[in-house]
């Protein structure tokens, strides 16, 4: 049976040529993280930094992908998914995040917990068992940690009207509905202080000295948190000052 491969309203045959290492799938995945929703050129350097890796090798990289027709890249100016690259990368990331909804929801892990095991579970390479969990799940649109979803077209609906919370003002009530850092000691720290997805906070007060915040929760209980920890909290405003 012949594979396709839908993107962006094409339909591709011939799949098997895109068979690609999970290297080659993680760097299209954090390309296109890094691009964001405007699909902004991804700089070598940038890419480097996120993925650890020396200059040199990503370039290396980025010259087969480019071969593969996966990716469009220019030396010194870095680099954007091609069409076929970023179909690719977001079926990866589909898969992730729909591997760590199951994690969670299914078999009880915690947040903090999903992120590793979903790296090794996202290159699992069956559209049939991905379609099914997602059917299993009954199509969830975000995962555990606020992100949305691709559906198997490739489709993705982002959250409308949400900020940082470091962008919030004094006095505004607000909704945790996205966190942006999947580093277990985050998630660790935000649970252990009931700072989950769905959770109202008030803004007290914003020092200017270190950026950081003090809010209150619902239960009247007040904490203090640092820049690192508003900024990667995305929220909607339920009520402005």
């Amino acid at each position: 049976m012949k594979a396709y491969l839908f993107i962006k309203g094409f339909l591709f045959d011939n799949i098997m040529e895109y068979q690609l290492t999970h290297s080659e799938e993680n760097y299209l995945k954090e390309i296109f993280h890094l691009s964001g929703v405007d699909a902004f050129r991804v700089s070598t350097n940038n890419l480097a930094a996120r993925l650890n890796s020396k200059a040199s090798s990503i370039t290396d990289m980025l010259q087969k992908l480019a071969e593969k027709e996966l990716v469009s890249y220019v030396k010194y100016k870095g680099c954007n998914l091609t069409d076929k690259g970023e179909g690719i990368a977001v079926q990866i990331i589909r898969k992730h995040r729909l591997w760590e909804t199951f994690l969670v929801m299914k078999l009880n892990f915690g947040w903090e917990e999903v992120h590793d095991i979903a790296e090794q579970l996202e290159h699992i390479d069956s559209t049939k068992l991905i379609d099914s969990l997602d059917h299993f799940l009954d199509y969830p649109k975000f995962d555990p940690h606020g992100d949305p979803i691709p559906d198997k077209d490739g489709k993705i609906t982002y959250r409308k009207a949400k900020i940082k919370l470091s962008e919030t003002v004094v006095n505004s009530l607000v909704e945790i509905v996205s966190v942006n850092e999947d580093s277990a000691s985050l998630l660790t720290y935000l649970e252990k202080n009931n700072l989950v997805l769905g959770i109202c906070i008030r803004i007290i007060e914003k020092y200017e000295f270190d950026k950081s915040m003090r809010i209150a929760l619902e239960n009247g209980n007040e904490l203090n948190l640092s820049k690192k920890v508003i900024e990667n909290i995305g929220v909607k405003f339920i009520s402005k000052t």
